[in-house]
């Protein structure tokens, strides 16, 4: 009988980077997945960054134990901290975060390199877009903005609709200048949006709706997914990686640091499907 393959361990502080598991799952979806969401210490947008990395490479360590071949980091946060670290940490281990796959798809993506980044306050403010982006066009022109309310509506649910859509604008308004379709000059509006957080896939709708059409709205969650397909598909096969058949439908292991109930319900939503307490396992870091 052959070896099972290892699996693709994903983290974050908590369940935003379902997301990201949603999009690895329909891009691989024969790979099995062990994900970690450090709900006990979320946010880590608050935290220092001598915080985040601490707990990053505590949940990493939890990963490890688990076997896995790959490890993403679906946490904004977590990815401008602690990827040197991590990488160190751990340097036989392919460590793909949310930041560079997104960066460089605002990249190609955009026409006049005009490129916006939404974000919580904590990415934001530590300009890791923002510098990913210049380092790999200098000449390109960022602007940012915290949009912390979106965080909230995607995890209360409210991703449809007028209330979302209200917020959306007067976020966006401050970024793009033709946002109503009557400004005579558009060239120094942004071609390019960078949905910069884990939970604003959950908001693409109202945000798609409130933009001028020309704009493209980059998804951190897909473009990593693709970095990681082709981390995989790329890199030699090594002896962890085991030589089973991938006929068959993944398995996905779910893991937090508290409240399995809040988990289940909230995590639903960023995953695409029903979750169930039972199947979350509770852990300590």
């Amino acid at each position: 009988m052959s070896a099972p393959r290892a699996p693709i361990g994903v983290f974050d502080s908590g369940v935003g980077g379902l997301s990201v598991l949603r999009a690895l799952r329909t891009s691989l979806p024969h790979e099995d997945f062990v994900y970690l969401g450090d709900t006990a210490r979320l946010p880590y947008g608050t935290k220092s960054p001598q915080t985040v990395v601490r707990y990053s490479l505590q949940c990493a360590a939890k990963l490890v134990e688990c076997k896995i071949r790959c490890l993403v980091v679906a946490c904004n946060t977590a990815s401008a901290s602690s990827l040197p670290a991590l990488r160190q940490r751990y340097p036989e281990l392919p460590v793909i975060g949310v930041i560079e796959p997104g960066a460089q798809a605002a990249v190609e993506a955009s026409v006049s390199q005009r490129i916006a980044v939404i974000g919580t306050e904590g990415t934001i403010q530590g300009g890791a877009y923002q510098a990913a982006i210049q380092r790999l066009n200098p000449a390109a022109k960022v602007s940012s903005l915290a949009c912390s309310l979106f965080v909230a509506l995607a995890e209360e649910g409210w991703t449809q609709g007028a209330i979302p859509e209200a917020v959306a604008r007067r976020y966006l308004g401050a970024l793009f200048g033709a946002i109503s379709g009557d400004a005579p000059d558009t060239s120094d509006v942004p071609d390019t949006l960078v949905l910069g957080c884990t939970h604003f896939p959950a908001l693409a709708e109202p945000i798609r709706a409130v933009l001028p059409a020309r704009v493209r709205i980059v998804d951190s969650a897909g473009t990593t997914a693709a970095a990681v397909l082709r981390q995989l598909t790329d890199a030699p096969r090594g002896a962890g990686a085991g030589t089973a058949p991938v006929t068959a439908r993944g398995s996905v292991t779910l893991l937090a640091t508290d409240s399995a109930a809040r988990f289940a319900r909230v995590g639903s939503r960023f995953l695409g499907e029903s979750l169930s307490a039972d199947a979350i396992q509770v852990i300590d870091l």
